[in-house]
């Protein structure tokens, strides 16, 4: 066992039997490179990753290698998904040099922790133009032996270029109409309109841009921005990157047809994706929607929910197969032989016709993803449809059903993927506002209960007594790192939502909590925003990301958060805040619209004002219901009733019943209308 065996991340456990004399991230593997003269090999990865896994096995696994690594290097292994500040300074040095990057990412480092050397996946012997791992060892040794002035002064040249990237709020004037427009009509063109989504292979989904879309629509009737949404999730949801079997999204596809997947299933992806399809519901009373949205809250649920109440980060892309063999995608594929062996001749062969599974296999060896082949496109299984063959396809939803059924229960035998039982706050807060929504769109109040859990440990264990997240947990156990600006973003977004959603006002005030310490931490005097707070550990640079990667930017999360928070509570130094913010997206939009896609969605908030919606009435009744169904962008809602109710919302001080009905107020840009009774005329208020 090396130094990593007394960790909880679940990816440095992976690496605490390796002979590679593995150290943790922190200033004792930075002084003992000074002590001994030689360089750091920094490793980053995380559990999910086959690659990861991969190099792992090939080098890290494998003595000879070990022993040169331990002799000439003090090697640092970091889960990307603890400390994301450490993997951005990095992975920005990494793509600046090489133009690309990704995981494992491997990078060498000076004693003082700057970069001299940097790389991805190295294999252990040449191909492909590869140097092997080893090869890479022994240049690194031989430079820092023979050529050390030369190494300091490229190490001493990339911290420049990185410090010297700093951004401030100004960089662009608060998005209008005119930058979301633009932002548009270049996804417009951007996008894949035989397969949906946008780009080509790999394809990733869009989350965040859809909502753009989605938001767009409902603030303009762009009929346009609705569809490329609406096709886009159906061309998913009927894709081998769906689980047809499950429920729930894998990380992405590998072609642009959305055929075979990589594997890995994260809870960020789910979260998110399961909100998109509920809103897309919303939107358009799609049956397909509506069933991807459920099947993925009940996926998150059932296979990712912890004991303590929360989310684990993800399941492993490998599993072991039939042979023993640890391989990708063991655990979700078939071949014909194995739907006979399970469902029998007659039922396997109208299973391989509408699952897409062939003799010839569309993975490897002859195993097929599951997808949804038979039928028009758009059509889901069961929905009404104009044409024959989607009525066929209506008439076949009870021997579907009774397929999937066997399937699932046939593959719940077969040897599951690992789990990353880490809890990550930011993700456990998208968590919370996609299962939230849905529980109450669908009347589920399950969901809304498995939120409200998730909810409660965030408090009691990443919070503490302090308000200051931590970054994630294990085991109900908080972990030694601190949030960072994604992490106060997306939980005090899961803690609005389900503020709306349950009409209990505590979430609104622990969602000030957070975004009061971004206003204090992670706000620069020209107002620009950070990834780390102003106390957290000192790096080569402070990271600053307002572009989406996997999940939304913290710079936009924030902003978000911190709109809907001053839209309930009328703080206008809130409202500044988000204001400034979003200049980042006035500038970067309009040119890359993929990257800053919850930016823009923001932005489409901020346009339509957002509206305020205080239902004094009952939570759960008929306006509440409407309320949250309306599609205005970024609406608030506060419901609750009684003489108490404006204690805990700000909304519905002063904002009786009528008649000793139940009523609504809608208010925006500083105008409220009359209130109402009716719930038609809420939905009419509110664009539903």
């Amino acid at each position: 066992m090396n130094r990593l065996a007394g960790v909880t991340s679940p990816y440095l456990l992976q690496h605490a039997d390796n002979p590679v004399d593995w150290w943790p991230w922190g200033p004792e593997a930075f002084e003992e490179a000074k002590r001994r003269d030689v360089p750091v090999l920094l490793s980053v990865g995380y559990s999910a990753c086959h690659w990861c896994h991969v190099m792992a096995h090939e080098s890290f696994e494998d003595a000879t290698v070990a022993g040169y690594l331990n002799a000439h290097f003090v090697p640092v292994k970091v889960d990307r998904e603890e400390r994301p500040d450490v993997d951005a300074v990095y992975m920005e040095a990494v793509q600046a040099a090489t133009g690309q990057g990704g995981w494992p990412m491997t990078v060498f480092l000076t004693a003082d922790a700057e970069p001299f050397y940097f790389g991805t996946y190295f294999p252990p012997e040449p191909r492909h133009g590869m140097p092997s791992f080893q090869q890479v060892l022994e240049g690194v040794v031989a430079a820092w032996t023979d050529r050390r002035d030369e190494v300091a002064e490229v190490a001493g040249r990339i911290v420049r270029d990185l410090a010297s990237r700093s951004l401030t709020a100004g960089e662009g004037a608060v998005p209008g109409e005119a930058e979301l427009a633009q932002a548009l009509l270049r996804l417009t063109r951007d996008y894949d309109e035989k397969h949906g989504g946008f780009g080509g292979a790999p394809k990733f989904p869009p989350s965040m841009v859809l909502e753009f879309l989605l938001r767009h629509h409902a603030r303009t009737g762009a009929e346009g921005a609705l569809q490329m949404a609406a096709d886009s999730c159906a061309a998913m949801a009927r894709g081998g990157i769906y689980d047809q079997l499950g429920g729930g999204f894998a990380r992405y596809s590998v072609d642009r047809e959305w055929i075979v997947p990589h594997f890995e299933k994260m809870l960020y992806d789910n979260a998110l994706l399961c909100r998109v399809y509920a809103h897309l519901w919303r939107a358009t009373g799609s049956d397909l929607a509506r069933r991807v949205a459920l099947e993925t809250a009940d996926f998150m649920v059932r296979e990712l929910r912890t004991a303590e109440g929360g989310f684990a980060s993800a399941l492993d892309a490998d599993s072991e197969d039939a042979q023993g063999r640890h391989v990708e995608g063991a655990f979700y594929v078939w071949t014909p032989a194995q739907l006979r062996e399970v469902l029998g001749e007659e039922d396997a062969a109208f299973a391989a016709a509408h699952f897409g599974v062939t003799e010839e296999g569309t993975f490897e060896e002859g195993s097929s993803v599951l997808r949804l082949v038979r039928a028009g496109a758009a059509q889901d299984e069961g929905e009404v449809a104009q044409d024959e063959a989607a009525q066929d396809e209506a008439e076949d939803a009870v021997r579907v059903a009774g397929v999937r059924s066997r399937l699932f229960a046939a593959r719940e035998l077969r040897a599951r993927p690992e789990r990353d039982d880490k809890v990550v706050a930011a993700w456990n807060g998208l968590a919370i506002a996609a299962l939230a929504e849905t529980g109450a769109y669908f009347g589920r109040p399950d969901l809304v209960e498995r939120a409200t859990e998730a909810a409660d440990l965030l408090v009691r264990v990443h919070m503490g007594d302090v308000a200051r997240l931590c970054r994630t947990s294990k085991d109900g156990r908080a972990g030694d790192n601190a949030g960072v600006l994604e992490d106060y973003g997306d939980v005090a977004e899961g803690f609005l939502a389900l503020a709306s959603v349950t009409g209990e006002g505590a979430w609104l005030e622990f969602a000030g909590f957070l975004l009061d310490i971004v206003l204090e931490r992670f706000t620069g005097e020209g107002g620009q925003l950070y990834d780390t707070a102003d106390d957290a550990e000192r790096l080569i640079r402070r990271p600053q990301d307002p572009t989406d990667s996997a999940t939304p930017a913290g710079w936009t999360a924030a902003s978000g958060a911190l709109l809907s928070y001053a839209a309930h509570t009328g703080s206008e130094a809130h409202r500044t805040a988000a204001e400034g913010a979003l200049g980042i997206v006035g500038a970067l939009g309009p040119k890359a619209p993929r990257f800053i896609g919850w930016g823009l969605a923001v932005a489409e908030a901020l346009l339509d004002g957002p509206r305020e919606v205080a239902v004094a009435g009952p939570v759960g009744g008929e306006l509440h219901r409407t309320a949250l169904l309306g599609r205005s962008p970024g609406a608030v809602v506060a419901a609750g009733e009684g003489p108490d109710a404006g204690t805990e919302f700000p909304l519905l001080v002063d904002r009786p019943s009528m008649g000793g009905e139940p009523a609504a107020y809608v208010c925006r840009h500083f105008v409220c209308d009359a209130p109402t009774t009716d719930a038609e005329e809420l939905a009419a208020k509110l664009g539903a």
